[in-house]
Formats: C-alpha cells, sequence, structure tokens
C-alpha cells in the first residue's frame, strides 16, 4: 500500500533511539510553576529559526490561540479574519467575540477588502489584530503578508499568524537550488517578515513531525503571554518526550533539511509533470498538497476508493469553499520516484473507470 495521506511533509519519525533520553515523561507540574526540562532552549531555537525574538511552547495550537485571544479580549481591540483562516485560529477569534470584541471576515487573500473593513471601522478607535494562515494549501499560496501587516501598521494593529503549514517547508532565500527557501523557518523569514506588532502561533506536527506548538514574537509580547496564560496553569505542559523529539527535529532540520526540501521540491515537480502528461490538472504548485481538480467528468469519491482497492492511499475530503469532495495526495521526502511515477500510473489506468461510473450516476 502506497501511502499518500502523511503531511509529516519532510519524513521524520523520529523512533525512540534517535532522542535522548529522559528519566520521566511528564513533570506533574504546571508549566506556569515550573518549565519542563529544556523547553526553554527549545522554544528559543525555534523562534529564531523563525526570526523571531522569544517563544514558548504549548500543547497545541488550540491551547495557544484559546489563551492568546482570550487575554486580548480583555484589551481595546477588533479583529479581522482571513476568510481561509484554519478553524482553530478561528475558536480562538470566537472566544473573544464572546467576550465582546467585534470581529468581522474579509475576504481570503484580499488586502484591499481588510484595509475597507478597517477604515470602515476607524471610527471605534480599537487596535485591529489581522488574523491570517501564513500558507493556504486550498488556494497554494502564500498569503499577502506584507499587504496585510501594512494595513495593520496603518491603524496600530498587529498581524497574528497560524504558520503551521510552512514552518519546516518554508524559509530564506528562495532560489533555483531551494525553491522552498532556506532554513525551514516559515513565511516571516520567506517574506523578511519582522517587527514587535507580528505574532505567529505554529504547530511543529507536520513538517518537523513534533506534536506540541509554539507561539513566537516580540520577547515582551511572549513573556507577557507566559504570566498571563491560562493553560499554563491549568493543563499539563508537553512532555519531556515531546520536547526531546523537538530537539531531535531542529538537528535534523539543521543537517539535512535544505536536502530534504529539495528532494521533496523534486518529488512534487515529478508528480505535477506525469499527471499533466496523463491529463490530470492538480491544484498546489509546489506545495507537496496535490489535490486533483474538480471536473464533471470525475467522481471524486469512485476515485478515492478505486485507488485504494489499487493499492494508493489518498485523502478524501471535502473543500472549505463547499464545492464538494476532492482527492488529494499528500507527498512527503519518504516517497521515491518510482511510488510517484507508481501512483500517477494507477491513476491514469483508472480515470476511465472513474469517468464510466459518474456518468452513469
Amino acid at each position: 500500500m502506497l501511502d499518500f495521506t502523511s503531511s509529516l511533509y519532510l519524513g521524520l519519525r523520529h523512533p525512540s533511539r534517535s532522542l535522548q533520553p529522559w528519566s520521566q515523561f511528564t513533570t506533574g507540574v504546571p508549566a506556569a510553576l515550573a518549565a519542563p526540562p529544556d523547553s526553554q532552549q527549545v522554544a528559543q531555537a525555534v523562534a529564531w529559526l523563525q526570526g523571531c525574538e522569544r517563544g514558548t511552547l504549548g500543547t497545541s495550537t488550540l491551547h495557544l490561540f484559546w489563551d492568546l485571544f482570550g487575554m486580548l479580549a480583555g484589551q481595546k481591540v477588533s479583529i479581522y479574519v482571513d476568510a481561509g483562516a484554519y478553524p482553530i485560529a478561528r475558536w480562538g477569534v470566537e472566544r473573544a467575540a464572546c467576550r465582546g470584541v467585534p470581529a468581522a471576515t474579509f475576504a481570503h487573500h484580499d488586502p484591499q477588502a481588510l484595509r475597507s473593513l478597517l477604515r470602515r471601522n476607524a471610527w471605534q478607535r480599537l487596535r485591529p489584530l489581522v488574523v491570517a494562515d501564513g500558507f493556504c494549501p486550498g488556494c497554494a499560496s502564500s498569503a499577502p503578508l506584507l499587504a496585510y501587516l501594512d494595513c495593520a501598521r496603518a491603524f496600530g494593529g498587529r498581524l497574528i499568524l497560524d504558520d503551521t503549514q510552512a514552518l519546516g517547508i518554508f524559509g530564506h532565500s528562495p532560489g533555483p537550488d531551494a525553491p522552498y527557501g532556506r532554513g525551514g523557518g516559515g513565511m516571516l523569514p520567506w517574506h523578511r517578515i519582522a517587527g514587535p506588532d507580528v505574532l505567529v502561533v505554529s504547530s511543529l506536527a507536520k513538517a518537523f513531525g513534533a506534536p506540541v506548538a509554539i507561539v513566537s514574537g516580540e520577547r515582551k509580547t511572549v513573556e507577557s503571554f507566559e504570566l498571563n496564560s491560562e493553560t499554563r496553569v491549568h493543563c499539563s505542559p508537553p512532555s519531556v518526550a515531546t520536547i526531546r523529539t523537538v530537539e531531535h527535529a531542529l538537528e535534523v532540520n539543521r543537517d539535512y533539511g535544505d536536502a530534504l526540501r529539495l528532494h521533496l521540491a523534486d518529488l512534487v515537480t515529478r508528480f505535477r509533470h506525469r499527471a499533466a502528461e496523463g491529463g490530470f490538472n492538480f491544484s498546489g504548485g509546489l506545495f507537496p498538497v496535490q489535490t486533483l481538480a474538480s471536473s464533471p467528468s470525475i467522481d471524486p469519491v469512485a476515485l478515492h476508493q478505486r485507488l485504494l482497492d489499487r493499492g494508493i492511499r489518498t485523502v478524501l475530503h471535502y473543500a472549505r469553499n463547499g464545492q464538494g469532495p476532492r482527492v488529494s495526495f499528500l507527498i512527503t521526502a519518504r516517497h521515491v520516484f518510482g511510488e510517484i511515477d507508481r501512483a500517477v500510473e494507477v491513476l491514469a489506468n483508472n480515470s476511465g473507470l472513474v469517468q464510466h461510473v459518474a456518468k452513469r450516476g
């Protein structure tokens, strides 16, 4: 069975023998009282990779966004959310909205729509918080972060990013030999963005393969977050084993990360070329999530099952824009060219049957 469902884009698995040992799995102490061993050093290393002054770890992005927007709800702010933002950031915004914070949504990747909203609401004299994903796999493009940040700064606001998809993939100084950029720090170094008015929340569970999250930004802001966090008091912190996993991910990224990213780019490019030769149109650009374009001649549900029957596991999901089911191939650096060729071959050999099923239905 060829698996194209994993979001471990760099192929990092972290077997136990690759990790530094630990004397106990968890401390039993909330992070507000005592940080788990080495968590501060690890968080600082990730923050520097992102081009930020300071970082702190959390169990998940849900924990971090819950805390972040709970704190911000006590300030004189308003929130503007990109319509394509991932649900977890939205759940945090909903918490603030329940506490009376004005919140609005603007068109996906449309800085003009954002600026119009900010101008219209300027009379409220509230500090705007612009919330967006750094990279959108759905439309395979980065958010116009420089434009968003310019909008926020023009009205004394702040940019808050969910950079989960980009962290570990994109980085600084992209070029022919580094199409994703270098370092894997995400969308901030890709766009060369930094400043006290930028805050980024990211999971490390995708490219870096570590089930933990980080909030990064200006030192003063992150330290304030640590002091006022509710989940650092009432929820368990990341386990020591998880922190060892992040350490290992950072070591691999330092020593081999750019080579893994280049190999991943080669795999995605090969997939797209072979699929195009077979008459298939995939969205995704160079990002490792490749989604088959909608077509009246192809039934995605039937195609997904047929591929599964032929030993190809893909992701069947519904597009967030409500346009029906889609089939996606998630490519990782653990795939090899032969597996890419095999997947496209099976796809091509079964397209006629799928078209027949769709027409008959």
